[in-house]
């Protein structure tokens, strides 16, 4: 006798989505969890002082209202209020202005002034597709249900950002703009393909916004894992597994893990070619992150970008391309394309009255050991003269911080994986189904899997329909 249909080790985005998508289906269903709280990365703290709210990893959950997984659940009766900020993202420039996404794109084509022709024809198109478009996206390869819309979303998507960029746009502005999005790719941006990135993301910015959870993505994982003990499941905390072998008996496994750590756990188990080809898999760059606990207002000389979630902080298109392509040479940028977040001009609710929080990350190589706090300010700095006055506290988390807070974050890997080209359909190896492995019962619903990062939960999703036909018809 069994004694659960499934147990899922991990409780990221994706090992919730994966219990979830089980016990809905009717199924038991065990979820183990390692850290004495739910939600890999998407979790919250006070990490710099009482009362100050921050995002341990993920806060912008740009994905998660294009996603069909997220959108059928009923996560508002579970307690999430998700916001949405005026506008998605903004890019400021060196001569105080910037450009900005707002929430249709007639409003983002008209402040482009010389590209908004360009700009509305390359996006219409996609967003008005994006309800047939994400399923496809959004999931393992296969043939497309509609093969039309896809191919026009292939036709853009497989350039490279920079190409796409100066091939469809003529001012600084669009240009500029657009590297911004697409350098959420943890790619150089003169890779193939990476324009995909950049456009997935603007869909999802025009398509639904990009919001933040009410008082910290922590509240997205209580959401999903209040609905998940609704229908049934249970829930183990502080409890880590180093084997497979500790694990009460179960028809399936569901290993919300990335390569490094299902080796770990399962090598005894394991066909020792399929390791090999496991031990193969490339993670990306790792990211340099800075929480901050303010005194107001983040002073930007762009007054557009207090109206945006999202800052990419970064200039030109040809400065944001450098900045990607270092961590890949094993450098550091010494003007880092920064990514910067501030939640709480939009949610009251992550900071004290009169007070506000931020975070800022850059990309470094792998493992990096480099202090990039100086670097990232001077960023912050240069398009918002005054900030550090209005620091009254910062938390830094290196690279190897960010994996002792979540083990799947490899280097500082925020994507569980590099999403190269090769990764994209080979994820985490070369499989027909990408979600098992050569053991029965034993499979892996990580970011690790298609369609890769991203707080959406479709690797889960997809790795637990491949159990339910597979091992609980």
């Amino acid at each position: 006798m069994t004694r659960y249909d499934a147990i899922v080790i991990g409780s990221g985005p994706n090992g919730l989505a994966a219990a979830i998508t089980l016990a809905r289906a009717g199924r038991s269903v065990l979820l183990r969890e390692g850290a004495p709280t739910l939600g890999g990365s998407c979790r919250s703290a006070e990490l710099t002082l009482p009362g100050f709210v921050h995002d341990i990893c993920s806060t912008v959950h740009a994905m998660a209202q294009i996603s069909p997984f997220m959108r059928s659940l009923p996560l508002e009766e579970h307690g999430l209020q998700l916001i949405r900020p005026p506008a998605s993202y903004a890019h400021p420039m060196d001569d105080g202005t910037a450009a900005i996404i707002e929430g249709s794109v007639d409003e983002t084509a008209g402040r482009l002034e010389d590209d908004g022709s360009a700009y509305r024809s390359l996006m219409l198109p996609l967003v008005e597709a994006w309800p047939k478009l994400m399923p496809m996206l959004l999931g393992p390869p296969r043939l497309p249900a509609h093969p039309l819309i896809m191919a026009k979303f292939g036709v853009r998507g497989i350039q490279s950002a920079c190409g796409l960029a100066m091939r469809n746009f003529k001012t600084d502005h669009a240009r500029a703009l657009f590297a911004g999005v697409a350098g959420h790719a943890v790619l150089p941006l003169e890779w193939k393909a990476t324009a995909a990135f950049g456009l997935v993301l603007n869909i999802a910015a025009h398509a639904t916004g990009w919001p933040v959870a009410r008082g910290g993505s922590q509240q997205l994982t209580n959401a999903l894992t209040s609905y998940f003990t609704s229908l049934g499941g249970e829930i183990q905390t502080g409890a880590p597994v180093d084997t497979l072998d500790e694990l009460p008996s179960a028809r399936a496994i569901l290993c919300d893990l990335t390569p490094r750590q299902l080796i770990r756990i399962a090598c005894r188990r394991l066909p020792n070619s399929y390791v090999r080809r496991l031990s193969r898999f490339r993670y990306g760059p790792g990211a340099f992150k800075i929480d901050y606990a303010l005194n107001g207002p983040i002073p930007w000389t762009a007054p557009e970008c207090a109206r945006a979630g999202t800052v990419h902080l970064g200039g030109t298109l040809q400065e944001v391309a450098e900045s990607e392509r270092a961590p890949w040479g094993g450098r550091v940028a010494e003007k880092p394309y920064v990514l910067l977040v501030q939640a709480s001009l939009f949610d009251p609710t992550r900071a004290p009255a009169g007070k506000q929080t931020a975070w800022a990350y850059c990309h470094v190589p792998n493992g990096c050991t480099i202090d990039m706090t100086d670097r990232i300010e001077r960023q912050i700095e240069r398009f918002a003269p005054g900030f550090l006055g209005r620091v009254i506290a910062r938390n830094v988390m290196s690279p190897a911080d960010l994996e002792r807070h979540n083990p799947n974050l490899v280097g500082g890997d925020v994507g569980a994986g590099s999403q190269e080209l090769s990764q994209l359909f080979a994820r985490p190896v070369l499989r027909i189904n990408p979600y098992s492995t050569p053991v029965d019962g034993l499979y892996i619903c990580s970011a690790s899997t298609p369609p890769g990062g991203g707080v959406h939960g479709m690797c889960g999703y997809w790795c637990a329909q491949s159990v339910l036909r597979r091992e609980l018809r």
